[in-house]
């Protein structure tokens, strides 16, 4: 049987750490070739882990960063006494930069490769985008990639990670606009000392610019700029807690009784796990509401004392938005669906928080003034060589722009478009109507946040690990 993987990033390393591990599974079993198809230079890395400057870190303790699923201590393995170098004081957790996780994953890959070799499954690398997919008579799937070359596969996974970041202003080809900021090593070559620099965005992608800019200790204001204001939550210190009652299985089990799972049921076993720990639901509710109207600045401050804050109940969401969530989505129907994405801000806020050795750098910078936050942002246009704001407060103006926007989840990349419009013309493939691509045809798969009907929270690397592990037992079972 051959194989074929689309893309070459965290997802596809995920998807061969776990086609090696299969290896002795019952259910699995035979032999065959893997070629994964990836064009740029930076082989396993992806977009957010190629080289950069060392001050962009990686948002997340090692626990939820390891490529192997249900290892959580992967990561932290590989580490080592590494990890001692980049121990966040506030979380007590090893944070290393972006580029050095870029370097695990090129490590997880190529062990993976070794020993998917050693079981009579070499793998190739073909360093070119795949630009269409048909159907051949017979089971063979063909692929065409944009050098001309055909390659033929009997079972198809797409790994391509997630969207271009959107250019909602339409500011694309202007001088002084940078439309994706990674790596942000060039885009920081882009910029003249004293600049007044404009952020679009506040989620995690704009903290990494600010944090990055205060490292090269930039003199110029910044700004983020937002619609919303809303800044990320800030992790809290790892506790080692792991929910009970919040689980896959109490999911599947409430579903599997009645026959339906509703945004109730959730909640409710949201109150069983706080009141477990003796702590109040409504308490949580109280502050998570306030996550839109409350003072960003004033929030942040608070956020960064209670880093060891004992209460659970920020720390019960942030991981199982990302191990239940995806599950459970599924199974809500769509009024429930439609309930959560009115709280599409404050939901990504507390799933994707930042690290507090940034979240003290923003203080800083908010604090001295250099920075700051602009909500209500409604347009932003080039007028005679800067960039004209108009948002809750007026104007304001700014010589350099960046965009921060993120993606939103089950975005195709722009590269990768008339691939997915091949795939669906062939019948192999449909587009979810909220976004992503559902397979139509057992021989295709997806891992990654391109995987059709998930929410709207951008999928976390243990998200993408748990679901390459499902995928690989798929692949290799005849």
């Amino acid at each position: 049987m051959d194989i074929a993987i689309i893309g070459g990033g965290a997802a596809a390393v995920g998807l061969l750490d776990a086609l090696a591990a299969t290896e002795g599974n019952a259910a699995v079993g035979g032999t065959g070739t893997i070629t994964v198809f990836e064009p740029s230079p930076h082989l396993w890395r992806g977009r957010p882990y190629g080289p950069d400057l060392d001050a962009v870190l990686v948002n997340t303790p090692p626990a939820l960063m390891s490529v192997r699923g249900g290892d959580f201590g992967h990561f932290a393995a590989w580490l080592g006494k590494r990890g001692a170098d980049h121990i966040d004081p506030l979380l007590g957790q090893p944070l290393v930069p972006r580029s050095l996780y870029g370097q695990y994953l090129v490590h997880s890959a190529e062990k993976a490769v070794a020993a998917l070799g050693e079981q009579g499954w070499p793998v190739r690398v073909v360093a070119a985008r795949v630009t269409d997919a048909v159907v051949r008579s017979g089971t063979r799937l063909v692929l065409h990639t944009d050098d001309g070359q055909e390659y033929e596969a009997d079972r198809v996974a797409l790994c391509m990670g997630g969207g271009t970041p959107p250019d909602l202003y339409g500011l694309t080809g202007e001088a002084g606009f940078t439309a994706d900021p990674y790596p942000i090593a060039d885009t920081l070559d882009h910029m003249a000392a004293g600049d007044d620099v404009a952020v679009i965005g506040s989620g995690l992608t704009a903290v990494d610019v600010v944090v990055a800019l205060a490292a090269h200790r930039y003199p110029g204001r910044i700004t983020l700029l937002s619609r919303s204001g809303v800044l990320p939550h800030v992790w809290q210190r790892p506790d080692g807690r792991r929910p009970t009652h919040v689980t896959v299985e109490r999911v599947a089990a409430l579903h599997s009784t009645r026959g339906h799972l509703a945004l109730d049921d959730l909640v409710g076993l949201l109150r069983e796990e706080l009141a477990a720990a003796g702590e109040d639901f409504g308490e949580l509710a109280a502050r998570l509401r306030g996550t839109r109207t409350d003072n960003p600045v004033r929030r942040l401050r608070q956020q960064i004392a209670a880093v060891d804050d004992p209460r659970i109940g920020r720390r019960v969401l942030q991981e199982t938005a990302h191990t239940v969530g995806p599950y459970a989505w599924r199974l809500l129907r769509e009024p429930d669906r439609a309930r959560l994405r009115c709280h599409l801000r404050t939901a990504t806020s507390v799933a994707s928080p930042m690290v507090p050795v940034n979240a003290s750098v923003l203080m800083r910078l908010l604090d001295s003034g250099q920075l700051t936050v602009s909500s209500g942002v409604d347009a932003i246009e080039p007028v005679n060589g800067r960039f004209r704001v108009r948002d809750a407060d007026g104007q304001r103006t700014a010589h350099v722009v960046v965009n921060a926007v993120n993606p939103p989840a089950q975005a195709a990349p722009g590269m990768a478009r008339h691939l997915v419009r091949s795939l669906t013309g062939a019948g192999l493939a449909t587009i979810h109507p909220s976004g992503g691509v559902v397979p139509a045809d057992p021989r295709v798969h997806v891992v990654g946040d391109l995987a059709g009907g998930g929410s709207f929270i951008t999928s976390s690397i243990a998200g993408v690990a748990a679901q390459a592990s499902r995928t690989a037992v798929a692949l290799r079972t005849p």
